[in-house]
């Protein structure tokens, strides 16, 4: 094995053991036990404590004296979370879980618990053996202003809106391909797209791609070897969104992470 090579899959596996180890975070995505959406009228929900409704504007919350926080503070009486549509989360420390609090249309309330069976059996993911091929270049054009793009979602009558800088271009055996573009992490894009092996050898409803900050000349770097699943193809308990139109590429890409254990039973 060449030098190069061996720092490639060295870097590889570095990426795919701190990938894992986040995954079985004790709170994280694999301890997710349960979700549902909230109504108008405040209710109780079975195992949760506290009375729960939203409008439409916020979550509402009456600890009715349970002992709960959010934020490092007590709640003690009725606690509002108001959250951007598709944007981030929230949590409520119940004890030994957390109940996280998101807004995906209506809002929700799903429950983290460190012993989910799943995260307590989780044994790593599969992934297709690194392989330098499919780290690809690409070029990055940037739209004159950001595109507002609505995406389905994995839950059936559900929409997400994003925002599109742009999209980025690649060949692949000689064929020119383009992809939807999404805001990624530290000025990184994110791309989600399926392929041929979608729905055979990884996850039906979609993979993601993060992508480095584009270079000023546009450039940027595929590197499919560390294409990952969404927590949708984890658990039940997940909204997550689908590809935009065109991101379905028509050949195999046989690199990344393949269909969870917990989804091949």
């Amino acid at each position: 094995m060449s030098t190069s090579l061996d720092t490639f899959t060295r870097d590889w596996q570095d990426w795919k053991t701190q990938r894992e180890r986040d995954l079985a975070d004790p709170l994280g995505w694999l301890a997710l036990v349960s979700l549902d959406w909230l109504e108008d009228k405040p209710r109780a929900y079975d195992g949760l404590p506290g009375l729960w409704w939203q409008d439409a504007d916020a979550a509402y919350l009456d600890p009715q004296g349970a002992d709960l926080s959010h934020e490092g503070e007590r709640v003690t009486d009725v606690h509002r979370f108001e959250l951007v549509n598709s944007g981030a989360t929230t949590r409520v420390v119940a004890g030994d879980v957390e109940i996280e609090v998101a807004r995906r249309g209506g809002y929700l309330i799903r429950v983290h618990d460190p012993k989910a069976p799943v995260l307590n059996a989780f044994r790593g993911v599969p992934a297709y053996e690194p392989d330098e091929a499919w780290v690809l270049s690409g070029t990055f054009e940037a739209f004159d202003e950001p595109r507002p793009t609505t995406v389905g979602a994995v839950v059936e009558g559900l929409s997400h809106v994003y925002v599109s800088p742009g999209i980025v271009r690649f060949e692949h055996d000689g064929v020119e391909h383009t992809l939807t573009a999404f805001n990624g992490k530290k000025d990184g894009l994110l791309i989600l797209f399926t392929d041929a092996t979608s729905g055979v050898t990884t996850y039906a409803a979609n993979r993601s791609l993060a992508v480095a900050p584009p270079a000023e000349d546009g450039s940027v770097v595929l590197d499919f070897t560390r294409a990952t699943n969404l927590p949708c193809a984890f658990t039940d308990f997940a909204t997550c969104p689908l590809p935009p139109a065109g991101n379905r590429l028509p050949f195999a890409v046989e690199a990344g992470e393949k269909l969870p254990y917990e989804r091949q039973g």
